[in-house]
């Protein structure tokens, strides 16, 4: 079985695409622990973070997610247990040691 850091970052690489006026692209940090797709408009426009995850011990946080198909959608899809994956940008608590 992939990682979990694996498993993020494959779902997540469905997110980094071409649309119609704008790119989106991967990024992470180094230890791979922060996740983003950020979106670039093509002309005009101001870039935005549509997704940003940070992976902490066996725990998905899902800091924001401005997508029509959530990320957590995909995760549990993929095998994530929902109870390893907390919706921070809906306002579930994030434990202080994270």
């Amino acid at each position: 079985m992939d990682t979990l850091n694996g498993i993020v970052r494959t779902a997540m690489t469905a997110y980094a695409r071409k649309g119609l006026n704008s790119h989106s692209y991967l990024t992470h940090s180094d230890d791979n622990s922060i996740l983003s797709v950020v979106t670039v408009p093509v002309g005009k426009g101001s870039s935005f973070t549509s997704l940003l995850v940070r992976i902490f011990a066996e725990t998905i946080i899902i800091e924001r997610d401005q997508n029509d198909k959530p990320l957590v959608d995909a995760l549990v899809q993929a095998g994530i247990p929902r109870s390893q994956i907390i919706l921070a940008y809906a306002g579930e608590s994030v434990p202080q040691s994270a």
